[in-house]
């Protein structure tokens, strides 16, 4: 992944292969510091500089690009901490009546993702070890994802993580936006993928809908 995203990567990365990531996890991701691309782990689930503890309010694993420079806990971080969280897929999940049916989501060219996101510095007032949190950009789902869910995450482009990321000067907002139609493939997967104790690779292997 660091050579992928021109990064160097940090000695403090997540285990991988981990095919159950859940909020709070360490996800990584790849930013911009002191001039340099970077491949780091950070908390997913931004933590607004306010809050005491980490669950002193609501748990922002995600940002609406429609609001982000606007809302408080995000402008400041959209305006100059910009990131890209990597990922193979993601799941999303679908309901028959009282059922939570989960599909698992990949780019059709088998590329990992670039999740836009924003990430912050936490730290408990009077001390000096805190934690790096993120939060992914989402959007209004394209067509094709509308099926399965109303939003999805911004999906960058390997072009557009420069202007991202800041180093290609202003303009990122534009890149806020749905991916095309036949960017993302999806297939039903077990249920299992449901609890966050689930883990190992079959989460992700594809099964027959109609035999659940």
């Amino acid at each position: 992944m660091a050579q992928l995203f021109n990064a160097v990567p940090a000695n403090d990365l997540p285990d991988v292969p981990n095919y159950n990531v859940c909020p709070t996890n360490a996800v990584h991701v790849v930013s911009t510091l002191d001039g340099q691309r970077r491949l780091t782990a950070m908390r997913w689930g931004f933590i607004p500089h306010w809050y005491k503890k980490p669950n002193d309010g609501p748990l922002l694993i995600n940002a609406r690009s429609e609001t982000i420079a606007e809302k408080p806990a995000f402008r400041a971080a959209c305006r100059a901490r910009r990131a890209v969280i990597v990922a193979s897929g993601f799941y999303e999940w679908t309901r028959d009546g009282d059922a939570r049916l989960p599909w698992y989501i990949r780019r059709s060219d088998g590329a990992p993702l670039a999740f836009a996101a924003i990430w912050q510095d936490w730290t408990v007032k009077g001390e000096t070890e805190g934690m790096r949190t993120a939060a992914i950009v989402t959007t209004g789902a394209n067509a094709p994802m509308s099926a399965i869910h109303h939003r999805m995450p911004v999906i960058l482009e390997p072009g557009d993580i420069p202007l991202w990321l800041g180093e290609q000067g202003k303009g990122a907002a534009t890149l806020m936006r749905a991916a095309t139609d036949d960017t993302l493939y999806w297939h039903r997967v077990d249920k299992s993928v449901n609890s966050n104790r689930a883990s190992g690779p079959d989460l992700i292997e594809p099964i027959d809908p109609s035999l659940t």
